[in-house]
């Protein structure tokens, strides 16, 4: 007589569930941006490289057309000077422009039309051959440099610039991420973020010949926050500053939704 035994239940185990963060699945990684961007201002010198590069042509230039300069004592050669007021004319007429575009903004089509007309005319008339005889009415008072005075100011000129541009205005910075964005220092250890919720971005490109000319499609920031302490941050000459506003606006979106308290 076979014994028959109860059958056991059979027990269906099933995963635990797994809590998943509610900033994870409102914030996903996109594969076609990057998760935070950071934003530099920089000073007007970064408008001040066509002294340098033209003063750099000018030296060639005037190495290879130029005369040799001599000393009355012991005749030799110490630099050399062209022959042409031209050249002199062009670099000067480079630095009193630079000078004025970035102390003065040039908005719209008629002044910058002005300035155009102007700085034609100046090479027409050096590619005429003119100058020269234009600076005889005013009793000879020619315009010449040595190529060593080319040279050296435009050293000058470039370790100033790209000292400014790239250490000086990047000691300070400001860093957007989801949903925040930071004021960060390098000295001091200083820092401020604000909450992108509400943030508003305003952007200004409309200086033709510093922001499109001189200044490789930069242009100024104007960050408006939200919150109980409303603040309107400026920063001022952005590089490719469509692209930053466009990644910027990207992660703003991306704020986490819920609170999140902490």
């Amino acid at each position: 007589m076979n014994e028959q035994h109860p059958q056991e239940p059979v027990v269906l185990t099933q995963p635990a569930p797994v809590a998943v963060s509610p900033a994870v699945v409102a914030a996903p990684t996109h594969s076609h941006g990057a998760s935070s961007i950071r934003i530099y201002s920089h000073s007007s010198l970064l408008f001040w490289w066509p002294v340098w590069v033209v003063g750099y042509v000018m030296s060639a230039l005037t190495y290879m057309q130029g005369r040799e300069l001599h000393t009355d004592t012991s005749w030799r050669v110490l630099d050399w000077v062209h022959p042409s007021n031209n050249l002199g004319v062009i670099y000067f007429l480079t630095l009193f422009l630079i000078i004025m575009i970035t102390n003065f903004s040039v908005r719209g089509m008629a002044s910058g039309m002005v300035i155009l007309g102007g700085a034609l005319v100046a090479v027409v008339l050096a590619y005429a051959g003119l100058w020269d005889e234009i600076f005889r009415w005013f009793g000879n008072l020619t315009i010449h440099l040595s190529m060593g005075a080319y040279f050296w100011f435009s050293t000058l000129m470039f370790i100033a610039w790209f000292l400014t541009v790239f250490v000086m205005d990047h000691l300070s910075y400001w860093e957007v991420t989801p949903g925040q964005i930071t004021h960060k220092m390098l000295f001091g250890g200083g820092s401020n973020s604000y909450n992108a919720q509400g943030m508003g971005l305003e952007k200004h490109r409309d200086d033709i010949f510093r922001h499109w000319l001189l200044g490789f499609g930069s242009g100024d920031l104007k960050i408006r926050t939200s919150g109980a302490t409303h603040e309107q941050i400026e920063l001022l000459n952005v590089l490719f500053i469509g692209s930053k506003v466009a990644a910027m606006q990207r992660l703003i979106s991306e704020v986490p939704e819920g609170p999140e308290d902490t």
